[in-house]
């Protein structure tokens, strides 16, 4: 009696832990189905991030060299202003000695005389 007890528990047993061990394995292939599912999704995500990280990648080189170039104009701008403002009273001058002899040579071929006023 004793055999026939312990043969039935030892069956139950065996019963149970069979629908465990059944459960289990059901439960991991859902587990890897998933987990191969989520993979995908996180490989496609990571392909298209990498795509848009090139493009701005480009994008930022793009936009150093354009910056780069705006700089390069703009010192030229100001090396032309410095330039200006330096020699600016001696532009002046020139352009006044100019104006009076342009003003001198019309009064002379107008017929006024300034052999007087040289001596």
């Amino acid at each position: 009696k004793d055999l026939d007890k312990e043969l039935t528990e030892a069956e139950a047993e065996e019963k149970h832990a069979q629908a465990d061990y059944e459960k289990m394995m059901s439960e991991s292939a859902s587990k890897r189905s998933a987990d191969t599912k989520l993979l995908a999704e996180k490989s496609a995500t990571k392909a298209e991030m990498e795509g848009e990280l090139e493009a701005h990648k480009e994008g930022k080189e793009s936009a150093t060299r354009e910056h780069m170039a705006t700089m390069k104009y703009i010192q030229s701008l100001h090396a032309e202003c410095d330039w200006l403002v330096q020699y600016y009273d001696v532009r002046k001058e020139a352009r006044t000695g100019e104006i009076e002899s342009l003003q001198k040579a019309k009064a002379v071929l107008s017929g006024a005389d300034f052999s007087l006023l040289q001596k």
